[in-house]
């Protein structure tokens, strides 16, 4: 059968699939905990330290922000773990390493630096262990465009739990310091939940024997090119938390509301919408959608940048009508990047590009607040314009180093039991103990 045959013919995705390809019921349910937990006390932990450990601002900052460069750091390392067969574990390690975490900050006292920037270590290592542990697991367990339907759902579950997490701690904030160590301990507690269901699945890969006198995999020239584009492409994940309530609340003189419901909108539009959009993209390579996110991005930010000269009131909702093409690009971004990652990797070299990845996402997010707190202080051209033509430039070299897949639609492998077949990154049959 042609390509253009299956592609006028999709199978409609089952549940049951989805969730077979996502690794089973467990570990969907492990992922969802995590998920709440980290939406608990992540976007709290700031007010922590300065709130129950009566820590000054910036050393509360800067401890996080160590954190989060320790985590980066720990990432080729857990590559080479999941290179060596790693999955389940290293998924369940990654929420362990966040229960010490959690634990650390219930133990620290007043004033205790040390023990707040143990804690923002420990958390910053899992935070950046799991995306890469996580992928190699769906990875291993489904294949093809199956593979990406579970990735997207995954991305869905996530952020569905961060949004649950995030309303069940905003709620408890009346309680001041009592609340926010209660968190802490519910954090602790989702962590240890979420862990035991993820090892309980006792998922692993066995990598392919490597041919006598065959040298170590290195990444390809379009994989390399794929890390340097999406440090730019990470960006956008950080415009509806940083970008727009900047520009909405002090260039704009809008209400922080209009700043809330986009980043409301934005959670929404993610959980719904990224399994349906990743599989409708499939009809084209990874590669082709990636590029295309990159257009909608760029053309979003051109968008942001008309709209924030409207006046009369008008402004804030373009704006925030603006804002929706923005998240349709970063679900096109994410529904094919990690995907095309996992599909240009040599297959001894799996675990360490996308440990990779997660270093060059992490790279671009701790870098995009100071670039776009800085490029918004010369105004909306120099903001706007620069994103979009650093965007641009990022999807032309996407297109530039492409790769020779070619488009297929989702074939679904609902009778087979999860594990039971070859993984996309060339390994042999995962395994469940």
């Amino acid at each position: 059968m042609t390509i253009s045959a299956r592609i006028r013919r999709p199978r409609q995705i089952r549940a049951l699939d989805l969730v077979r390809a996502f690794g089973g019921a467990r570990y969907a349910v492990a992922v969802a905990v995590d998920a709440v937990g980290t939406g608990l006390l992540r976007p709290f932990l700031v007010l922590y330290g300065v709130a129950v450990l009566r820590l000054p601002a910036p050393i509360a900052g800067a401890a996080l922000t160590a954190g989060v460069v320790a985590g980066l750091a720990c990432t080729p390392a857990v590559g080479r773990w999941l290179d060596r067969g790693a999955r389940s574990t290293a998924v369940a390690a990654s929420m362990l390493v966040r229960v010490i975490g959690s634990v650390l900050l219930l133990a620290a006292p007043a004033g205790d630096v040390g023990l707040f920037t143990a804690a923002a270590l420990f958390l910053g290592v899992g935070n950046q262990a799991f995306p890469a542990a996580h992928s190699a697991l769906v990875a291993t367990v489904a294949h093809g465009r199956e593979r990406d339907a579970a990735l997207a759902a995954g991305r869905s579950v996530r952020n569905a739990g961060l949004g649950v997490g995030a309303l069940v701690a905003t709620a408890g904030l009346a309680g001041g310091t009592t609340a926010l160590r209660a968190l802490a301990g519910g954090t602790a507690l989702t962590y240890l939940g979420a862990a035991v269901l993820a090892w309980s699945v006792r998922i692993r890969a066995h990598p392919a024997v490597q041919p006598a006198g065959a040298g170590e995999d290195e990444p390809a020239p379009r994989l390399r090119a794929l890390l340097a584009a999406n440090v730019v492409y990470a960006f956008c994940l950080n415009v509806p938390e940083i970008a727009l309530p900047l520009v909405l609340v002090t260039r704009l003189h809008a209400s922080a509301m209009w700043a809330a419901g986009v980043f409301i909108a934005n959670t929404v539009l993610v959980v719904t919408l990224q399994v349906p959009v990743t599989v409708r993209m499939a009809v084209l390579s990874r590669r082709t959608a990636l590029a295309i996110a990159g257009l909608v991005l760029a053309a979003s930010y051109v968008g942001f940048l008309g709209a924030a000269t409207l006046g009369g009131g008008w402004a804030a909702p373009a704006v925030a009508a603006v804002s929706v093409v923005c998240t349709l690009g970063e679900i096109i971004y994410a529904g094919a990047a990690t995907p095309l990652v996992t599909a240009l990797a040599p297959p001894r070299f799996v675990g360490r590009a996308l440990a990779r990845f997660q270093l060059s996402t992490g790279l671009g997010l701790a870098v995009s607040p100071a670039a776009i707190t800085t490029l918004a202080a010369h105004g909306s051209l120099a903001l706007w314009g620069t994103l979009a033509v650093a965007t641009l430039l990022a999807a032309a070299l996407i297109r530039r180093h492409g790769s020779p897949e070619k488009p297929q639609v989702t074939r679904w492998a609902g009778n087979r039991r999860a594990g039971s077949h070859r993984g996309a990154e060339g390994v042999r049959p995962a395994v469940r103990r």
